[in-house]
């Protein structure tokens, strides 16, 4: 099953290569579910890797078996030397620096690369698979540094994996920090034996950049729904008009996401007054409130082209080279002769290829767009914010105040609604077009892949922060208009946030209220589950 929808929680994940969704990634990342590989898997790594083994017997040259890696690629490599070769390649790649990513990564990314290597293409050993899978279900987490990535497969910090594989390294296990051969012991495994490619392999392709991306988007998807539940709440406060909502005015110029994200702030409003264009307070509104549909479309917009970008990197193989069993078209291949010469062999069971799937350009442009679109997101929900404040506009009493001018009310809280859509926009300045090379020019370019995924968990927690904002100050709006009547999700959210945040009367600290609504209200399963049940009722 793939797509970000809400799903059941599930205890087991099985993996197959073809068919891991972010909710799958979601389960083994924050709930601890269990990984298995599906039936023929190893059996389909085992025909692949003996593919492997015939081109090491034979000579031929491929990239990252019998030669070395990088502007090193015509160098041959000794026998002799493949396995010791393996070691070094995942030594001298584990560079990277900083703090090290929370579990919840490590353990996407895990599972993402377990499902790249399940699908094929790779070669590896099937032990080193499994070992892989034995880390996820013992919880037995290389420690992998945040910064190292430069989104041509995700080589430095992968190191870091395959440090703790050959039991060097680090890893998290129990909660304390330990080496990696102290780590594998206590949960009862042994350390791997790597052969030709296998450490090449256990460094490549892009999982870091996948298994963030698919928590990103699966995240964004709750959020986009969140923040239309508070857009509405904001309606019921301000008393909007809700025409530009309806499905006439959005088919004379059908732009993306837009009918979808009016059809569900429309669905979220049932129940309530506003439904009615006629019982809105104004003829026109704001664009902040009016333009609201076709700014939460865009945000649809750019993670239906972020889901086409991530599904093929989640569930395809990013490696170089790649192996194609037996029967692959293509002609003969290459030996060396023991003079050394080049010859052509005929057909063997099978090939290795060099390929281009490491890299990632199109996934590394869906995050900067996806980035710019909840920067949107983010802009028109401060706004929205400001403007119930605004007595001229709203009808409402000055900061939301019920004393009048000697009380603050809700107005400093707009600088902190500024200060988190700076911190939004700051991010998300595009990064896949910072210039780089490497390798003497034959590595000459990269995408930024992973970083384009790790910028889009801190703007997510910003963003629900900022809709936390909003959402206290719409409670209070709600409180002063009186509305006879709300719609089934303000009223859901509205009571949810009157359970934990009264209303605004003296002035009063409401860091805390906003934090404890972004916490226990926006952060809350059950309430995304319900509002999200409600939002695509219509869809």
């Amino acid at each position: 099953m793939t797509g970000h929808g809400e799903k059941p929680l599930v205890t087991e994940v099985v993996v197959d290569g073809r068919t891991l969704s972010y909710g799958d990634v979601v389960a083994v990342a924050h709930h601890g579910a269990q990984v298995a590989l599906a039936d023929g898997v190893l059996s389909r790594l085992a025909g692949e890797r003996a593919v492997v083994d015939d081109v090491v017997d034979r000579q031929v040259p491929t990239y990252g078996l019998t030669t070395g890696l990088g502007a090193r690629s015509s160098y041959a490599l000794p026998r002799a030397e493949l396995d010791a070769f393996s070691v070094r390649t995942v030594r001298g790649r584990a560079n990277a620096v900083g703090d090290p990513l929370p579990v919840p990564v490590v353990r996407a990314a895990l599972v993402a690369r377990v499902n790249g290597l399940a699908g094929g293409g790779s070669g590896v050993r099937p032990e080193i698979v499994r070992l892989l899978v034995e880390l996820l279900n013992a919880r037995v987490h290389p420690v992998i540094p945040e910064v190292g990535s430069i989104g041509a497969s995700d080589l430095c910090q992968l190191a870091h994996v395959g440090l703790v594989v050959i039991g060097e390294g680090s890893a998290e296990y129990d909660g304390e920090r330990l080496d990696g051969a102290t780590a594998l012991r206590r949960a009862g495994l042994a350390p791997a034996r790597l052969g030709p490619k296998d450490g090449h392999v256990l460094c490549s392709a892009s999982p870091l950049a996948a298994g963030l991306g698919a928590l990103a988007l699966h995240e964004t998807a709750a959020l986009l729904t969140l923040a239309q539940a508070v857009t509405a709440l904001t309606y019921e406060g301000f008393r909007a008009n809700t025409s530009p909502l309806d499905a006439r005015v959005l088919a004379l110029r059908p732009a993306p996401g837009q009918s979808r994200a009016a059809t569900e702030l429309l669905s979220l409003l049932t129940g309530g007054e506003l439904t009615d264009p006629r019982n809105a307070r104004r003829v026109q509104d704001p664009v902040s409130l009016r333009c609201a549909a076709q700014v939460h479309g865009t945000g649809y917009a750019a993670l239906a082209f972020t889901d086409a970008a991530l599904l093929p990197e989640l569930n395809g193989c990013g490696d170089n080279p790649v192996v194609l069993p037996g029967g692959v078209v293509g002609g003969g291949m290459q030996g060396v002769s023991s003079a050394g010469d080049i010859r052509e062999e005929p057909p063997g069971p099978g090939e290795i290829l060099s390929s281009g799937n490491f890299h990632t350009p199109a996934l590394a442009l869906a995050y900067d767009t996806l980035a710019l679109a909840l920067t949107q997101t983010a802009a028109v929900s401060a706004e929205r914010m400001r403007r119930l404040l605004e007595p001229a506009v709203s009808g409402l009493p000055a900061n939301l105040s019920p004393y009048g001018p000697e009380r603050s009310g809700f107005a400093p809280l707009v600088k902190t609604a500024q200060a988190l859509v700076a911190e939004v926009r700051m991010l998300s300045v595009p990064v896949c077009t910072d210039p780089r090379q490497g390798a003497d020019a034959v590595e000459d370019d990269s995408t930024n892949a992973a970083l384009g995924a790790r910028r889009l968990t801190t703007m997510l927690g910003r963003l629900r922060q900022l809709l936390a904002v909003e959402a206290v100050v719409a409670a209070q709006a709600v409180d002063l208009a009186a509305p006879a009547a709300l719609g089934r999700g303000p009223e859901f959210l509205y009571r949810a946030i009157r359970k934990v945040v009264p209303t605004l009367t003296e002035d009063r600290p409401q860091g805390v209220d906003v934090e404890t609504v972004s916490r226990d209200i926006l952060g809350s399963d059950d309430v995304r589950s319900t509002l999200n049940s409600w939002a695509k009722e219509a869809t």
